[in-house]
């Protein structure tokens, strides 16, 4: 049986206006915890780390601490233009699929990009480039 999932966060001090960012994570026990989301706004996190995290001053969700052990997953974000459609975006990042490339929305614009541990990073970011070449975003 899986892991039922909690939430913890962990605190992005100089990302303005954003003060920090809560995942949804399996407890592994020992204060360990896998990351269960892409990371939106935290760097240095990615799907499926081990990560220690602990208790916290005045909030219930424990704040991670360090990363114990990398998962392996890369993470990259794009920002879409206004002009481009959500059909289009969703249409452009299907396309990242076959080199390991998953995506997960923020919001209409903003997505972070999954990739995969066996999958080709910089396939993914010349066609990211096209992208941004193209005006996408």
């Amino acid at each position: 049986m899986a892991n039922p999932l909690e939430k913890i966060l962990v605190y992005l001090p100089n990302s303005y206006p954003i003060a920090s960012e809560s995942f949804w994570a399996a407890a592994l026990g020992n204060e360990l915890y896998r990351l269960e989301n892409v990371p939106f706004f935290a760097y240095g996190l990615n799907f499926k780390d081990v990560v220690l995290a602990t208790p916290n001053r005045g909030d219930p969700r424990p704040e991670i601490r360090k990363v114990v052990t990398p998962s392996g997953h890369k993470t990259c974000r794009v920002l879409f233009s206004d002009a481009t459609s959500r059909s289009k975006q969703s249409e452009l990042l299907d396309q990242l699929a076959p080199w390991g490339g998953l995506f997960e929305r923020a919001n209409d614009s903003y997505v972070a990009i999954d990739i995969q541990p066996d999958g080709d990073y910089a396939a993914i970011y010349s066609q990211l480039e096209r992208y941004a070449v193209q005006q996408y975003l």
